[in-house]
């Protein structure tokens, strides 16, 4: 009941994939849906990859939406991919990672900026 009340509320949902280890490559995939009234215009996130112990061995930071042609704004009840591709100079020692996202910054129609903690849901396929 408590997650219905939750996506009742509009807001930016992200799921995040499962992170596919292939050598000095991590691969996760974030699926975006604005259900929000107004368009984003821009919204930056970051992912950390953590190790079955917790500690991050990994991390990136993008623009996910807005800022090119290649990622445009994100209209109300449309949705969009963006794939993390996160590398470290050696070869992951385990494929047992969890990916962890947050978004530092999004920006609405008419250049308002979301409340982060309420106009933002993110949830994992893992």
């Amino acid at each position: 009941m408590l997650v219905c009340s939750l996506l009742a509320k509009a807001q930016l949902i992200a799921t995040v994939s499962s992170p596919k280890v292939t050598g000095q490559k991590t691969v996760v995939m974030l699926a975006i849906t604005n259900n929000l009234s107004e368009k984003v215009e821009s919204a930056r996130a970051v992912i950390f990859l953590l190790n079955d112990q917790g500690i991050m061995v990994g991390q990136s930071t993008k623009w996910v939406i807005g800022g090119t042609r290649a990622r445009p704004a994100l209209e109300p009840k449309n949705g969009t991919t963006f794939t993390f591709v996160i590398t470290s100079p050696q070869p992951f020692t385990t494929t047992n990672l969890t990916a962890k996202v947050s978004f530092s910054r999004v920006i609405l129609e008419g250049e308002k900026t979301a409340d982060l903690k309420t106009d933002v849901l993110i949830q994992n396929t893992q």
